[in-house]
């Protein structure tokens, strides 16, 4: 049997009812020559005879057993044995657009210098799609080039974890997937970015993500709000706050104080806030001055926008513009 093109990485646990339709979409990819290493992480129910019969009619399937042993370590177990240098993401309940494969396949030989293809989403089915995961859908599938992607890795995680295509020397590069106690994707994009790995998305809906409840980004602690507080201080505190033990924070909210606090269990204090509500100049909060942002000098602080309100991002931006800052050296936003 020839090395496949493409390894694609499917961590399956109880996924009976949606299995088939994913498996389907994969067996309808232009690109064939691919791999599916999928690994059975303990599943009770009928998935391990589907998997069984999909093996028995393609022999591109390969069917692995992790024993329940937990998501981080089947990826990593599934990781290990993938043999293709392009490795593809996919979950057992998802669906995958005829040419993904191949469209993020030739990003990737096009440019040597790429290190990570994701696609543009569109969550499905529509009717369960909340308020709040359209704006997700609508702000990432709205980050095309590394530069706006770099620039947003702390608002959220910039890419849809199924849906991307990385080269394989990158993820065993960076250490693969970590237990950590937040996301396990979220922590791999920041590492391969500050590893210097490059990323794309490309401008077509290639990827469908099932939103139902079960899903483990509304199961997991590890997807918590407050877990990814700490993954993104976690990865500030070995870059843009590397030795600094007092920030700004750019907005005195209810998201500004959640910071404030997680900022303090890692030693790192808010010297003052920046807010624009006149209510709240003046006032010491937390034991530090609540100010307008009329006197920031770029190079004098380091300044994290904690400003909660959906679209406030682009009015802080043009603030920032207006007042010489630049984002990433003198101010990141976070949320």
């Amino acid at each position: 049997m020839s090395a496949p093109r493409v390894s694609i990485l499917m961590p399956v646990r109880n996924e009976e009812r949606f299995l088939p339709a994913a498996l389907a979409s994969l067996c309808r990819q232009s690109l064939t020559a691919w791999e599916l290493i999928v690994v059975d992480d303990g599943s009770t129910d009928d998935t391990p005879e589907l998997l069984r019969v999909a093996a028995a009619r393609d022999r591109r399937v390969r069917v692995f057993n992790n024993a329940g042993a937990g998501l981080v370590d089947a990826l990593n177990y599934g990781l290990a044995h993938c043999r293709a240098e392009l490795v593809a993401r996919m979950d057992g309940d998802d669906i995958s657009h005829p040419q993904r494969l191949e469209r993020q396949a030739a990003a990737l030989d096009a440019d040597p210098g790429l290190g990570l293809v994701a696609t543009r989403f569109r969550h499905f089915p529509r009717h369960s799609v909340g308020l709040g995961m359209r704006a997700y859908e609508e702000w990432q599938n709205g980050l095309l080039t590394h530069e706006e992607i770099m620039r947003d890795r702390f608002v959220e995680s910039p890419v849809v974890h199924p849906s991307v295509m990385a080269r394989r020397q990158a993820l065993t590069d960076a250490g693969g997937y970590r237990k950590t106690g937040w996301a396990e994707d979220y922590d791999l994009w920041l590492r391969l970015a500050a590893g210097g790995v490059r990323f794309t998305r490309l401008p077509e809906v290639l990827f469908f993500w099932r939103e139902r409840p079960e899903r483990a980004t509304r199961t997991m602690g590890e997807y918590a709000a407050d877990a990814f507080r700490a993954c993104k201080i976690h990865h500030l505190c070995q870059g843009f706050l590397l030795g600094v033990d007092n920030v700004t924070l750019a907005g005195a909210g209810l998201e500004g104080r959640a910071w404030q606090r997680a900022l303090a269990r890692e030693g790192v204090r808010v010297g003052r806030w920046l807010d624009v509500d006149p209510r709240k100049q003046g006032r010491i909060l937390h034991g530090a001055p609540v100010t307008a942002p009329d006197d920031v000098r770029a190079g004098a602080e380091k300044i994290l926008v904690t400003v909660g309100t959906r679209g406030a991002r682009d009015g802080v931006r043009a603030w920032a513009r207006r007042a010489g800052l630049r984002e990433g050296e003198d101010f990141v936003c976070v949320t």
